[in-house]
């Protein structure tokens, strides 16, 4: 049996998961799914996002694009090359492509998501070889706070459905 290679943290990880996990509590505050993300480059954050699909009326402004497009209007280049992009919930597969065409070196995210989940879940395009960028993706970093800031989002939902159902009758 091969194991999985145990990811490897820089100092400085946690403490940028950590700023992504911010940016996810302002989309929650929104009433929408606590995703952010934030994109750093040699060290200094280029670029923040938090989910905003139902506020913006826009089904690709998911916290990875809005990080995406913040970094690349500050670094006046659509290339990203030598960022890592930090994310509270494993990207989907539209993330995924950006990401690769933004060239990003590295992607840390914490909680896993096996319904549509393209960084190892459910699909993983990042290995292909195929393809002509490769990032290096790491998952879990502060994985048991983002999951559970997910459950409680999701969680509250319910019942506030729950709710209105009641009230309806």
């Amino acid at each position: 049996m091969v194991s999985e290679p145990i990811p490897v943290w820089t100092p400085d990880d946690e403490r940028f998961m950590r700023a992504a996990l911010a940016e996810a509590k302002k989309a929650w505050a929104k009433g929408e799914v606590p995703v952010g993300a934030v994109i750093v480059k040699h060290g200094e954050i280029v670029g923040r996002g938090h989910n905003q699909p139902i506020v913006r009326h826009d089904p690709s402004a998911h916290a990875e694009m809005m990080a995406l497009r913040q970094a690349a209007r500050r670094l006046e280049n659509y290339r990203l090359p030598g960022s890592t992009m930090y994310i509270t919930l494993e990207p989907c597969l539209m993330c995924v492509g950006a990401m690769l065409h933004a060239r990003l070196q590295r992607i840390v995210f914490a909680a896993e998501d096996p319904k549509t989940g393209a960084a190892g879940s459910v699909i993983n395009p990042f290995p292909d070889r195929r393809l002509n960028h490769h990032t290096e993706v790491v998952g879990g970093l502060l994985q048991a706070e983002a999951s559970e800031m997910l459950k409680q989002f999701f969680r509250e939902r319910r019942d506030a459905e729950k709710v209105r159902k009641q009230q309806a009758v």
